[in-house]
């Protein structure tokens, strides 16, 4: 994709609702590791540090959100639906519904683009965001304009992805060793509760919990997942 810089400050007004003044900082988020350019100090400019620092913010957000949203939540609940927010699929649609797909500048073929190119770009967009204007900017802008206006929390909660299959065929794919380890013990009021550990190649990759040896496979296969699709961003 070809940057045109009147198209972009147009574009990214609309995104905001305000006309950006650090419109370089914006720029560099939404610049692939494929159209990196290098400064004369030698520094490598691309979106990949903004994504880091995105990362974080999102998982702060949201985990602050939903702690207020589900007030009688337990810990595993609350861990359970922020992962089912921030996966790399999640992120993905919501950069699309965003519209973000059309600020991205790469030099690659349509064909050729990573899974994750428009995930990324929304958390080095909030990256950018949170430095531009700061965390509490970053919150309500990230609640109302992208999880309130775009995403359908009940539906996404609702929905059921089937993690083992994922990643057990990415372990195929790449020829590693998957095993799992189930243990058992009394939950409250007596009833079973399994804890499953998830490891690759001899290292644990995820870690369950539910009623069900069903429920915390796919709890462990879940968090499983999204390390893996993080490390391969």
């Amino acid at each position: 994709m070809v940057h045109d810089r009147r198209e972009f400050r147009s574009g990214l007004k609309r995104l905001l609702g305000f006309r950006a003044r650090k419109l370089t900082l914006y720029e560099m988020a939404f610049i692939h590791r494929s159209a990196s350019y290098i400064l004369p100090d030698g520094t490598r400019v691309n979106n990949e540090r903004l994504e880091y620092l995105g990362d974080a913010i999102i998982d702060s957000i949201i985990s602050d959100y939903l702690f207020h949203l589900y007030p009688d939540a337990s810990e595993g609940l609350l861990t359970k639906t922020r992962a089912r927010i921030v996966n790399r699929e999640t992120l993905n649609q919501l950069g699309v519904t965003m519209g973000l797909d059309k600020l991205i500048v790469s030099h690659l073929a349509p064909t050729d683009s990573p899974r994750n190119l428009y995930g990324n770009a929304v958390e080095a967009f909030v990256g950018a965001l949170f430095i531009d204007k700061g965390f509490e900017h970053t919150r309500r802008f990230f609640i109302k304009k992208a999880l309130i206006k775009h995403l359908d929390l009940k539906a996404l909660l609702d929905s059921e992805t089937d993690y083992k299959s994922l990643i057990m065929e990415y372990c195929q794919k790449k020829r590693k060793k998957i095993h799992y380890t189930f243990r058992e013990k009394n939950g409250s009021d007596n009833h079973p509760l399994f804890t499953v550990t998830l490891e690759i190649d001899g290292k644990t990759a995820g870690q369950g919990e539910g009623t069900t040896k069903k429920e915390a496979e796919q709890e462990a296969s879940m968090i499983a997942w999204n390390r893996v699709n993080s490390r391969e961003k």
